[in-house]
């Protein structure tokens, strides 16, 4: 009988961001990564009228502003996309390599970039639209594992494929269905300790987890607002323990499992107003006066279509809130193990 966590004791800590075109502040963010030291990448994804605020915007886990990159359209003047080398139009994932250079997925672009950690362009996996080996049809999550290869969520052809940091295909899992091991628009991605590859399924509502050769383990998770259950999970963060976190995108929480994916608790959101927000408010005190006149300011601690999800070494829990344009963090204090005596 393996350990499983019986509980597990997961803290609001603080809340991140604003809502900001430019600057500090972040504009639909879809995902979040840690980066090296006390850095965090969160991937802005703005509308098609605003083009201008798609971006990554760096800060510290502290909400420090560091700089921002990968914009791709000038701050003034015609706001229409750039599909030129180093831009993004609908970005969708962040991962690291072991040089921290970051690589980031584009759905409409169906390509991958890179950039140094500071933000200057590097290059680009080869554009391959199409469903043969190697190529992408709306690439979503990215993972790397430990030998610096990187697992890509090719959402459009319902499958996972495998590649070298360079973008050399080395092999290819899944295909269209419901069944185990198949796939109906597939969009986050983690890696636990062991390697093993965990997938949110997003139309199949679950989560599926493989080895790192792509055979099945396990699946958890069903259609439904109970608790264990999905509407559209977006992302999956693995910690150092195997417990898993799930972003539950249009059931506004997010839930946690145990390594066997049995279901240990959920959150609905605690935010609590940033330290940006703060600034901003305090630049204009009749801005203070209006909030509290706002009609139903109970509800903006709550989760609004929670899309990201990753978990540091630190057991620090970031989830991304695009339309709130924050990211709200938590830490795992404590976890309760049952099983047999050592």
């Amino acid at each position: 009988m393996p350990s499983v966590a019986s509980s597990v004791n997961v803290q609001y800590g603080y809340t991140i961001g604003r809502g900001e075109q430019f600057g500090p502040g972040f504009t639909t963010p879809v995902f979040v990564a840690r980066g090296e030291g006390d850095l965090l990448y969160v991937l802005c994804r703005a509308s098609e009228y605003r083009p201008e605020g798609t971006r990554i915007t760096v800060c510290t886990v502290d909400e420090e502003y560091v700089n921002a990159f990968a914009r791709g359209v000038p701050q003034q003047g015609p706001h229409e996309f750039n599909f030129d080398d180093g831009s993004l139009v609908w970005p969708t994932a962040i991962a690291f390599d072991r040089n921290w250079n970051v690589y980031v997925t584009d759905e409409w672009l169906n390509r991958i970039s890179i950039f140094t950690k500071d933000g200057d362009y590097v290059g680009k996996w080869e554009e391959r639209p199409g469903a043969g080996d190697g190529e992408l049809n709306r690439p979503s999550g990215l993972a790397f594992d430990a030998d610096d290869n990187v697992y890509v969520v090719d959402c459009g052809n319902n499958r996972i494929q495998k590649f070298t940091k360079d973008g050399r295909f080395l092999a290819k899992w899944g295909t269209a269905g419901s069944g185990a091991g198949e796939f109906n628009m597939p969009w986050g991605i983690d890696l636990d300790s062991e390697g093993n590859v965990y997938i949110a399924d997003w139309r199949n509502d679950r989560i599926q987890k493989f080895s790192p050769d792509g055979r099945f383990l396990l699946q958890f998770g069903r259609s439904g607002s109970g608790d264990g259950e999905f509407n559209r999970p977006s992302g999956v963060a693995v910690d150092n323990d195997g417990v898993v976190y799930v972003a539950d995108w249009l059931n506004n929480r997010l839930q946690v499992f145990d390594p066997e994916g049995d279901f240990v608790t959920a959150k609905t959101g605690d935010a609590t107003i940033s330290k940006w927000g703060k600034e901003k408010l305090d630049a204009n005190k009749e801005m203070w006066e209006e909030r509290e006149r706002a009609y139903g300011l109970e509800r903006e601690k709550d989760f609004w279509g929670p899309t990201g999800v990753t978990v540091d070494d630190d057991n620090r829990v970031f989830v991304c809130e695009s339309a709130r344009n924050r990211i709200q963090v938590y830490r795992k204090l404590s976890t309760t193990f049952i099983g047999p005596r050592l």
